[in-house]
């Protein structure tokens, strides 16, 4: 959802609500693309602040459809963004060239809020996503869900610093 805001840009001291609505279906990102399951409305409030700000807050909440990490089942991961950001109008309205830091959701007076709530949910995104605390995985040689039922496949894993006894025992295996 683009939103025009030249009319609060170049009005001091206004300020203005809008109800935005969150356009995108899917997260995607170099890990993947993941389906938003629930979002709602919110409202931004936005705020110029004597010609120098701008001001935008909001919040809200977004649940996104994430894989466990170790098992791979669907999770519902809810992520409250609140979005509370501040950007230099004069920059906005091109008049003044500074290295501010360049934001990908503003384009000249031009808000793209679906563009915001992307960059605002990448910050949050969980750095491990689990089922349960004790998730039990996926077994490496056939690919069962543990947490379901165990496979029974050998999973003892041979310490590699004594690979040369094994390698030993191998060669002079008697049959």
């Amino acid at each position: 959802m683009i939103l025009d805001l030249s009319a609060l840009c170049s009005s001091g001291n206004a300020e203005e609500e809008i109800k935005v609505h969150i356009g995108m279906d899917t997260v995607e990102s170099k890990m993947g693309a993941f389906p938003i399951i629930k979002k709602e409305p919110f409202t931004l409030h936005l705020k110029n602040v004597e010609n120098r700000r701008l001001l935008i807050q909001g919040e809200t909440d977004v649940t996104i459809s994430v894989p466990c990490d170790r098992c791979l089942a669907d999770v519902s991961v809810c992520l409250r963004l609140a979005i509370d950001k501040c950007l230099s109008i004069p920059h906005l309205l091109g008049k003044e060239e500074d290295d501010l830091e360049q934001v990908e959701y503003m384009n000249g007076c031009q808000l793209d809020a679906d563009r915001l709530v992307y960059e605002e949910i990448l910050f949050l995104w969980p750095a491990k996503v689990l089922c349960a605390e004790d998730c039990k995985g996926i077994c490496a040689k056939c690919g069962a869900n543990l947490n379901e039922s165990d496979c029974g496949c050998d999973r003892t894993v041979p310490d590699p610093r004594m690979a040369a006894f094994q390698d030993v025992f191998n060669k002079f295996k008697e049959v």
